[in-house]
């Protein structure tokens, strides 16, 4: 069918009907849960350990970093999700700041594919919390999540995020009883706390501090995702900056505590070759089986696996809507009032990854990939603070050093691990 545009700005069918598009019905609780949901997940509940195996007593401090090199590039998403408040947000920004649709769809496809790569990995992570309950092959557990969970996402965004939004604050709540816990049965929890410091004089403690920081990134990963259901979001200019904000402070408070609970219970060395680590904490501070808390962790990781299809699915629907990729992935059903085909398309490429690949090697991919995305984004918003393009009215304006320094961090987090 032909598309093309009324004099609104709307598109239209070749008989004169408007096209279908995506609906407007997010607010700032299920978009605050959006970036929650998407951020939280396989990050924390099954990565605590591999950055313990990397940066032992001092993964508190990898944390830290990731952080701080996330949070510029936060507050470079929020002025971007400001102006630009629309699907395919990281295209749509470096199209703005850059003036070219090659270097657009090269990002808009990047971060496509970030949302596949995570969705990937953190589907392996739930399979490994669902083998503690069933003993069925590796493969067909993780194949049986992405199908599930893709269904979720081709159902509706607003019964999407409500039942991933459910799902956070059951995952969520499950990392505050860990540390509830801990401040009760720990009584020298925060007094060791100077024990992550010791030995940073060594090059090669600060090697592996910095090579767990591109681990930890990856659980940081996942608000930028945000910028991308700005079609779906009410008053998007209003809400996505906040949303980006409460979603990088809580995750980080979140992610700093549990990983100090998590050294202090079990040693690094356990702590790195556990399957379900987070699960292994619980046992050993109740003392009582760790099927509830695993439960939990399923819910989690699962949950993470839904926000990225979806997320995903809006950035091919972006792209394609806007000439970049083939119309029909832009095509959304009038039922569902979601990009079917876009979804579709995204749920094959998990499935392939995620029976190719280890979390560890998808995780870091992730990163990567990540990295090089707000290094993109960040240049982006330095060029049009210096073209002076003004931002609307009422949105939200970061300061001028802001997109210099994410651009800095995110370099200098890249080279630590080329030079590690």
């Amino acid at each position: 069918m032909e598309i093309r545009t009324d004099a609104g700005g709307g598109e239209m069918g070749a008989a004169g009907e408007e096209a279908v598009s995506l609906k407007r019905s997010l607010g700032l609780p299920l978009t605050v849960l959006y970036g929650l949901g998407v951020t939280i997940g396989a990050g924390i509940y099954v990565l605590v350990g591999a950055t313990a195996a990397r940066a032992g007593f001092h993964a508190p401090l990898s944390f830290i970093i990731a952080a701080l090199v996330m949070a510029p590039s936060a507050a470079a998403f929020a002025e971007l999700a400001s102006r630009l408040p629309t699907s395919a947000g990281e295209a749509a920004y470096v199209k703005e700041g850059f003036q070219s649709d090659r270097l657009a769809l090269f990002v808009g496809l990047m971060v496509a594919i970030i949302g596949i790569v995570s969705a990937a990995a953190i589907a392996r992570g739930s399979a490994g919390y669902i083998r503690e309950f069933l003993d069925w092959p590796f493969d067909l557990i993780v194949l049986l999540v992405i199908l599930s969970m893709g269904a979720i996402a081709a159902w509706g965004i607003v019964e999407s995020v409500a039942f991933a939004g459910a799902m956070t604050l059951i995952e969520v709540g499950g990392l505050l009883v860990i540390i509830v816990v801990a401040a009760i049965t720990v009584p020298d929890l925060g007094s060791r706390l100077p024990e992550a410091w010791p030995g940073l004089s060594n090059l090669d403690a600060w090697s592996g501090v910095f090579g767990a920081s591109l681990i930890a990134f990856f659980a940081f990963t996942g608000f930028e995702g945000l910028a991308n259901i700005a079609e779906e979001v009410k008053a998007p200019g209003w809400t996505i900056p906040r949303a980006i904000l409460i979603t990088l402070v809580l995750t980080t408070l979140l992610y700093v505590l549990v990983v100090w609970v998590a050294l202090n219970v079990i040693p690094h060395d356990e702590l790195g070759t556990a399957g379900a680590p987070l699960s292994r904490v619980f046992e050993r501070l109740t003392g009582t089986s760790s099927a509830a808390f695993s439960a939990i962790a399923i819910l989690a990781t699962v949950n993470g696996v839904v926000f990225y299809l979806v997320m995903s699915s809006r950035v091919m629907y972006g792209l394609a809507s806007r000439g970049l990729l083939p119309r029909t992935v832009a095509q959304v059903s009038p039922y569902t009032r979601t990009p079917l085909i876009a979804t579709g398309l995204v749920v094959s490429a998990v499935i392939l990854l995620a029976l190719t690949f280890p979390i560890e090697r998808l995780a870091e991919m992730t990163s990567r990939l990540t990295l090089i995305v707000f290094v993109f984004v960040n240049g982006a918003l330095i060029s049009i603070k210096r073209r002076g393009i003004p931002a609307p009215a009422n949105g939200y304006v970061a300061p001028s050093w802001v997109p210099i320094a994410g651009l800095v961090t995110s370099t200098c987090l890249l080279l630590s691990e080329a030079f590690s």
